[in-house]
Formats: C-alpha cells, sequence, structure tokens
C-alpha cells in the first residue's frame, strides 16, 4: 500500500482555498496536514474538500492559528489539542488561553498529529518561554503514539530551523528565535522520544527550505529557512520512499508563504 502524507502551513485557508483545492488535485495527497487556518472550526471549507474525496477534522478560532487533517484515507480517534498543553497569556488577557495549535487522528495505516507550534516572536518575550513550554508538552504527550509498530508522524510548521544548513544564511538570525539552542535541543528531545527528522529534498536547489518571507524578494532569492518539519517513529520512517518540498506550490500570487511537504509512504 503506498500512502502520500503531506504538511503545509496554508495562511488562511479562505484566502488560499483555489490554490488548496488546486494542489489537492494536482498533488493526490492521502492525507494533509495542515497549519495556520485562521478560521474557526465551523468555517472550514468542508464541502468544498469534501467534493474532491477528502474528509476534514478541523480545530480553529478564527483568529491567527488553527490546524486541520485532511484525508481520503480514513479519519478516526480524533483529539482536539494536545492534552497537556499550556496557554498563552496575552498581555491584555486575564486568563490563558490554550490556543488551537494541534490536532490529531487516524487515517487508514498512520496515525498523524498537525501542529503548529508557537513563533516565539523574541528571545525575551513571554511568547519564547510559551514557545518552550508548549514543545515540552507535545514531546511528552507524544511519547504513546510514537511507541509499537504503527507508523506514526507528528507534521507541521516547528518555527524551528533544526541545525545552520535549513537557513540560508546563520548570520542573519544571530539572537533570533527559530534557531536558539534551546529551540534546537526541544527538536532533540523528540528526538529522543523516538521520533526521527524526515528531512525532504528539495526540487531546486541544494536546501529543502519551506518557507521564504514576502518581503524583499525572498523566494525568487531563495532566502528561505526549513521550518515544516515531519517527526516520524521508525515504522513511520523505515516505510519512506521519497519526500520532497513542492516548491512549485510557492509560487505565484496569492499563495502562502510556506510550500508543502509531501512524504511518500509504501506500507
Amino acid at each position: 500500500m503506498t500512502v502520500r502524507i503531506a504538511t503545509w502551513n496554508i495562511n488562511s485557508v479562505t484566502a488560499r482555498l483555489p490554490k488548496l483545492l488546486e494542489w489537492l488535485e494536482s498533488a493526490k495527497p492521502d492525507v494533509l496536514c495542515l497549519q495556520e487556518l485562521k478560521c474557526a472550526t465551523d468555517a472550514f471549507p468542508y464541502e468544498e474538500v469534501r467534493a474532491l474525496g477528502y474528509e476534514t477534522a478541523a480545530h480553529g478560532t478564527g483568529r491567527w492559528n488553527g490546524v486541520a487533517i485532511v484525508s481520503r484515507i480514513g479519519l478516526d480517534e480524533v483529539v482536539r489539542g494536545l492534552p497537556n498543553q499550556p496557554g498563552f497569556l496575552a498581555d491584555d488577557a486575564l486568563l490563558p488561553e490554550v490556543e488551537p495549535r494541534a490536532i490529531a487522528a487516524t487515517c487508514g495505516p498512520v496515525r498523524v498529529w498537525s501542529v503548529y507550534v508557537p513563533n516565539g516572536r523574541e528571545v525575551d518575550h513571554a511568547h519564547y518561554r510559551y514557545k518552550l513550554e508548549w514543545l515540552e508538552a507535545l514531546r511528552t504527550d507524544v511519547l504513546a503514539d510514537a511507541a509499537g509498530d504503527r507508523p506514526f508522524a507528528v507534521l507541521g510548521d516547528f518555527n524551528i530551523a533544526p541545525t545552520d544548513d535549513d537557513v540560508f544564511d546563520p548570520a542573519a538570525f544571530a539572537g533570533l528565535t527559530h534557531v536558539t539552542p534551546v529551540e534546537r535541543a526541544a527538536l532533540a528531545g523528540l528526538r529522543e522520544a523516538g521520533l526521527q527528522d524526515v528531512v525532504p529534498r528539495p526540487l531546486k536547489y541544494d536546501h529543502p527550505y519551506t518557507y521564504w518571507d514576502y518581503r524583499q524578494l525572498a523566494f525568487p532569492k531563495n532566502r528561505g529557512m526549513r521550518i515544516d518539519l515531519t517527526y516520524g517513529n521508525k515504522p513511520f520512517a523505515d516505510a519512506v520512499t521519497d519526500s520532497y518540498v513542492d516548491r512549485e506550490a510557492r509560487k505565484g500570487k496569492g499563495t502562502s508563504d510556506h510550500a508543502p511537504v509531501v512524504v511518500d509512504l509504501a506500507l
């Protein structure tokens, strides 16, 4: 059995719906993990996606987050939110908000989490501490799913470049989030939990970047970062036959600033 799984920070499913539908028809993933929906759960375009043969589990509030799993091979055992997920206390809030940043489902033979890790903003910011707390919750909460013989993976926008090779210029990120040793140590914690970084191949250039800023011609100049990641357990990683960044989907007007990452499995 061949299974194609993908992850894509869509940067507003409403604004990118034509791009999403076009890509589903052309790439034909069996499972697609989406992040940054920017729409409430009940506002997701379920019918448009269903017309292409997919069912969807979504988790969103309509603000700057939201995640979903789109599948044409089954959608069972859905879990919305990490069991131990921390909340973020914004400056103008009285109580911490547990944001819609994680959703899990079993799709045919594979169990997946779609995650949108907090950005962190600045190293001294409260959002940075929140990011590290969130990553620790992710590590502890995926341990049970990672164990055993069932293929399992966490896919999504991690907002962390695992190594200096995953950014176009390490010097340009000195002192900034996404590249700090502490954030990278959190990714190492996932590997210690038994997950492997499934590194995709680039369709162009030497590095499989997945994100390019809209500004300063970052995409045509390939000033990118690899922050959209796939972390799979051994049964998942052993089944990988190919993985690539679909850079073509980042081209043109009205696109997300992220490209889809595709992983093909032979199960």
